[in-house]
């Protein structure tokens, strides 16, 4: 089966990629260390904007925006998805399903992603405050703050938020694609 996906040159992003079996992996901060080295090897050959981003224990949201006249975060995605699994503990690499060992696929990443082309500023205000507010939600972090792996951090270092942006008299937006 072919999944039809938006194919926008410049576009900007929305992801939500999950471990096999939503296993903890990034529980483990090397292993985090790994993914952001991966993000960086990848980033360096076939450049793109990472506007915001979260790693979880078992899954990650982040948003893209692509050079202009380049739509291919597919290539991106697998490319970064094999340089983790390449680099990864031997102990992490198992193969699950008769499928995956005939595509030669150990089971660290569910094979599939989920994308949404970002619309407008209010989609992506919206996607990012989803992203930040997605370690409270799982009950990962009693604060956006406390959750180490995340972009808010470095909103709030660029004025963007405030510390106590979670906090703050206003709406949060708490829904989101399902998970």
């Amino acid at each position: 089966m072919r999944y039809r996906r938006d194919r926008t040159p410049g576009g900007i992003y929305f992801f939500t990629v999950v471990t096999e079996g939503r296993a903890p992996l990034f529980s483990d901060a090397g292993l985090v260390d790994l993914l952001r080295d991966s993000f960086r090897t990848v980033r360096n050959r076939h450049p793109f904007a990472i506007d915001a981003i979260v790693v979880l224990p078992d899954h990650l949201h982040t948003i893209w925006t692509l050079p202009p006249h380049d739509d291919d975060y597919v290539t991106r995605w697998g490319l970064i998805k094999a340089e983790f699994s390449r680099r990864c503990p031997a102990a992490l690499k198992r193969v699950t399903r008769p499928d995956r060992a005939r595509r030669r696929e150990v089971a660290i990443w569910q094979r599939r992603y989920w994308e949404h082309r970002i619309r407008d500023e209010g989609d992506l205000a919206a996607h990012i405050e989803y992203i930040h507010w997605n370690p409270v939600k799982h009950g990962h972090a009693a604060a956006v703050a406390e959750w180490p792996y995340s972009s808010f951090h470095s909103f709030v270092r660029r004025g963007i938020y405030p510390a106590d942006w979670d906090t703050a008299d206003k709406a949060l937006v708490v829904s989101g694609p399902d998970e």
